[in-house]
């Protein structure tokens, strides 16, 4: 995203589920969205801040299920007025048929059918339209996720900013750190305790149960239970782990091709993830299982790690 948006002029916004997925103010959207030139695209753990030369920054929480897709418009535009710009709307009417087939050129977020298929579709929570004829989706099948439009010196001052965790791949974050925040979680889970982002910033499930794998560590274990080295090696897995996914291109459309949302080179490094049947990497006569710890999809070798003993 930091690539594509930058220097598209945004020309309409169509919301599908308002207040909820786009709670602001219409003057707001008017005066500082619409005709206004994105300057650059930031990332704080699931956040995206997409800065404007209005001075306002749109800012898209992800939450459990949320997504951005942007796809390639044709057609190329001079700067839209913003009293020319169409408000809001909730109907699908909104969207010309002609676009429903346009090339992914970047699919970032959560893996599902959205990735890949005609938009909008019954996730879609809000649209945006450029003046270049190209579009943004924010797709959130569960409806958690939200976008909100707000002055840019003031996105550091909300709750869920000053509370999330230092980011992995920061240079400056270092294992001790991760250890002495999430030792705060002594009684949790292993897993609900990762993936807490005031623990540590931007760990999803899938990051999650490779890098709990790659570790030899159950995510049922608790962690008062998990030594101050193993919590070592946790930390430095998730960093190899993600940078991996880095390098291999994230989610982009180039890697997507099932219903499932996968293609090509995705997830052709994980271990466990979505391999629920198939035998371990490490020990081939072992099945990944899936099991449910915190409310979520969980994928585990009970080889490579071994289940705790649960107190009776």
């Amino acid at each position: 995203m930091a690539e594509l948006l930058p220097g598209r002029v945004v020309a309409r916004v169509a919301v599908f589920d308002s207040p909820k997925s786009f709670p602001n103010v219409p003057a707001d959207v008017e005066q500082f969205l619409y005709g206004a030139c994105v300057t650059a695209v930031r990332r704080r753990a699931k956040v995206l801040m997409i800065d404007l030369d209005t001075r306002y920054s749109l800012v898209v929480h992800l939450k459990m299920t949320g997504q951005l897709v942007f796809r390639q418009g044709s057609s190329h535009g001079a700067r839209v007025s913003p009293k020319k710009s169409r408000g809001p709307r909730k109907v699908a009417q909104d969207f010309s048929a002609d676009t429903a087939r346009e090339i992914d050129d970047f699919a970032g977020g959560h893996p599902n059918d959205s990735l890949i298929g005609e938009l909008p579709d019954r996730s879609t929570r809000v649209q945006i339209d450029f003046v270049d004829g190209s579009r943004l989706f924010f797709n959130d099948q569960r409806k958690f996720g939200w976008a909100k439009l707000l002055p840019t010196d003031e996105v550091k001052n909300l709750p869920f900013m000053q509370k999330v965790g230092p980011e992995p791949l920061d240079p400056q974050t270092r294992a001790e750190d991760f250890i002495q925040r999430i030792r705060r979680r002594q009684n949790s889970m292993i897993k609900p305790a990762f993936l807490d982002q005031t623990v540590i910033a931007g760990v999803g499930n899938i990051y999650a149960d490779e890098a709990l794998w790659a570790a030899r560590i159950h995510p049922q274990t608790r962690v008062k239970n998990i030594s101050d080295q193993q919590l070592n090696t946790l930390f430095n897995e998730l960093r190899q782990i993600l940078q991996l996914s880095i390098d291999q291109g994230g989610s982009t459309d180039k890697n997507y091709v099932d219903a499932e949302g996968r293609k090509g080179n995705y997830l052709t490094f994980a271990h466990v993830f979505r391999r629920e049947g198939q035998a371990c990497h490490r020990h081939p006569d072992q099945e990944v299982i899936k099991l449910k710890v915190g409310g979520r999809g969980t994928h585990v070798c009970p080889v490579c790690q071994k289940p705790p003993v649960f107190d009776k």
